[in-house]
Order: structure tokens, then C-alpha cells, then sequence
């Protein structure tokens, strides 16, 4: 249990716990492999423990009256989920499944709960977790409320560049495979929506896509198109040939 010892001690939630304290979580919980497509959790099951993920990626999603995923959130490694057991159980609420081969430390929620009770690091760290994936469905809903599918893909492709995206030289790749399908359910749009919408973008060199990665060649203007405010890691300015080049990135 060596290794979990590592990844509980660098998760940011636990990284101020004592060695022993570190060693009574890892004691009292439980490691699990899922394949790909393979399910964590479903609705209605009982939510009497937390997960953190080690390796891997976790979706979770509802499934509409159409019999549509709307998803909800993308699980990286180091981060929790499953956490309304912190709040006393009950059922669970959404499906959690493995979007890539996965390992995933179950922590029951007894153990969290008593961490909280004793370190207000720990308790801050659960709230604000809970409080982001709350904003962050909120302003999802908002989106889809109020938005063209074009607006909303433009959207849910700034929102993955602010968390999965690196500069090159090209523009800001989205290191993230996701698959028409997949972009469609968040969004709550059709795969031959965004695959048109997709193709649009392309031929106005806004985006490239290359081995299903998307890389987004004028991010500034995509942002300013539906009042996005990218971080400035993110910004970028056009040249004399109108192209939008990243800060610092090769020409």
C-alpha cells in the first residue's frame, strides 16, 4: 500500500495530515481496477463512501428521459468524487464510469467525516470541492438554457483549454480525447450537430482537430464571440495576417 500512501500524501485535500494519520485512511480503505466503459457507481446505489481517483478518468452523468448522457463532470487524477456520502449517505444521484483504465481508492465516508471534524483544512477543502462542482453545473445549466449549440460547443471548448489545454506553436491543444458523441452529451446537442458545428470551425481556421484532439488556433476571438474570459495564460493576439498567435509560442 506503499504507492496509495504516496498519492493520498499528494493529494491536496490530505497534504497537511501527519504520517499516521495518512497511514488510518490508507488502513481503512480499499483499492479497485475498472477497465474502460466499466461502471463505478449507479444511481440509487448507496452513497456510504468517497472515491479518489488514482490513475485514470471518471465521468459522471445522468441519463435523460430521451435515454441521453448529460454529463456532469470529468474526474482527473487526485481528485474526489462521490462526495455526497460526506453529507450522511443517502442514494447516489449520477453514474460514475471509467472513460480510461482506472484505479480508484474507496474511502469510507466515517473516515472523511472524522478528518473534518478534526482538521478545518480538510473540511475547507471538501466545501470548496463541492461548492466548484455546484457553480460549475450551474453555469453549465445556464448554458444550455440560454445559448446556440454553437455557443455552448464554444464554450465547452474554452472551459476544457482553462483545464486540460497546453500552448504550442498551433494554438491551445486540448489534451483530451473526447469523442463527437461525447462533446455532444455535455453540451446536450446531437453528434451530427457538433460534428457540422466542428467541420464550421475548421474551415474558419478558428480550430484544428487532429487524432480527435482539438486545437483551438484563435482562442482569444472564440472567447470574445461569447464573452469568455480566458485566463492569461490562455490569451493571445492576432498578427498582421489575422491569425491568432500564442503569447510567447513559436510564429
Amino acid at each position: 500500500m506503499d504507492k496509495n500512501f504516496w498519492y493520498l500524501k499528494n493529494c491536496d485535500l490530505f497534504e497537511r495530515l501527519s504520517q499516521d494519520q495518512i497511514a488510518h485512511v490508507e488502513r481503512n480503505s480499499s483499492v479497485r481496477q475498472f477497465g474502460r466503459g466499466n461502471l463505478v457507481y449507479l444511481p440509487t446505489e448507496s452513497s456510504d463512501s468517497v472515491f479518489l481517483l488514482l490513475a485514470g478518468r471518471i465521468k459522471l452523468y445522468h441519463i435523460t428521459g430521451e435515454g441521453k448522457q448529460a454529463l456532469l463532470a470529468l474526474i482527473e487524477p487526485g481528485e474526489l468524487f462521490g462526495e455526497l456520502a460526506i453529507l450522511g449517505g443517502g442514494e447516489r444521484e449520477e453514474y460514475a464510469e471509467a472513460m480510461l483504465k482506472s484505479t480508484i481508492l474507496r474511502i469510507p465516508g466515517p473516515v472523511i467525516q472524522t478528518l473534518m471534524e478534526q482538521h478545518a483544512t480538510v473540511s475547507l477543502g471538501v466545501t470548496k470541492l463541492m461548492g466548484l462542482r455546484r457553480q460549475r453545473v450551474e453555469q453549465r445549466l445556464k448554458s444550455l438554457l440560454f445559448r446556440s449549440n454553437r455557443d455552448r460547443l464554444t464554450y465547452l471548448l474554452l472551459d476544457l483549454a482553462e483545464k486540460y489545454g497546453r500552448l504550442t506553436s498551433q494554438g491551445v491543444l486540448i489534451n483530451i480525447k473526447l469523442s463527437h458523441q461525447e462533446l455532444a452529451s455535455i453540451i446536450g446537442s446531437t453528434r451530427e450537430t457538433v460534428t457540422v458545428l466542428l467541420g464550421e470551425m475548421q474551415d474558419e481556421r478558428s480550430i484544428d482537430i487532429q487524432k480527435r484532439q482539438i486545437i483551438l488556433r484563435k482562442a482569444q476571438h472564440l472567447a470574445h464571440t461569447i464573452d469568455f474570459k480566458l485566463t492569461p495564460a490562455l490569451q493571445a493576439k492576432p498578427d498582421q495576417s489575422g491569425e491568432y498567435l500564442l503569447r510567447g509560442a513559436e510564429a
